[in-house]
């Protein structure tokens, strides 16, 4: 299996999670961070940090930390183009950090979780493309 195969079937074992603000608990709960830290931890092993407590505003009081930290551990593409296992970062407007993420599973779908729902398999909609920001890769 290509490793954009094991992403997308790590993204997916996790539908149904609860949204769980910090969580990172397969069937249990998770926020998007959660869910792109578990699988992580599904297809290339121990987290490489762990993220300090924050609130549901993190982002914007504390700049961009989650850049920073895709930046330390994700290999960023060149190229807006999605992919399926690619990990895909969103700002609600611009000037504002970078405060969501998801991984792709096709070039017009992905899984996400958010606040009030649980971790799904979406469309990548023109609302989603307008907001995203950045595109990473996994290191595998």
């Amino acid at each position: 299996m290509s490793a954009p195969d094991l992403i997308v079937a790590a993204a997916r074992a996790w539908i149904g999670t609860p949204y769980r603000h910090q969580a990172s608990l397969k069937g249990v709960g998770c926020d998007c961070l959660g869910l792109l830290r578990g699988v992580w931890r599904d297809v290339v092993g121990g987290e490489p940090e762990l993220p300090p407590p924050y609130a549901s505003d993190w982002a914007e009081a504390g700049g961009e930390r989650l850049l920073a930290a895709a930046r330390r551990h994700l290999v960023e593409k060149n190229s807006p183009i999605v992919e399926a296992g690619d990990v895909l970062l969103f700002r609600w407007r611009e000037g504002l950090p970078a405060k969501h993420c998801a991984i792709a599973t096709a070039a017009d779908t992905m899984v996400h979780a958010h606040d009030g729902a649980c971790v799904t398999e979406v469309a990548f909609r023109p609302w989603w493309r307008r907001h995203l920001a950045y595109v990473f890769r996994f290191p595998v």
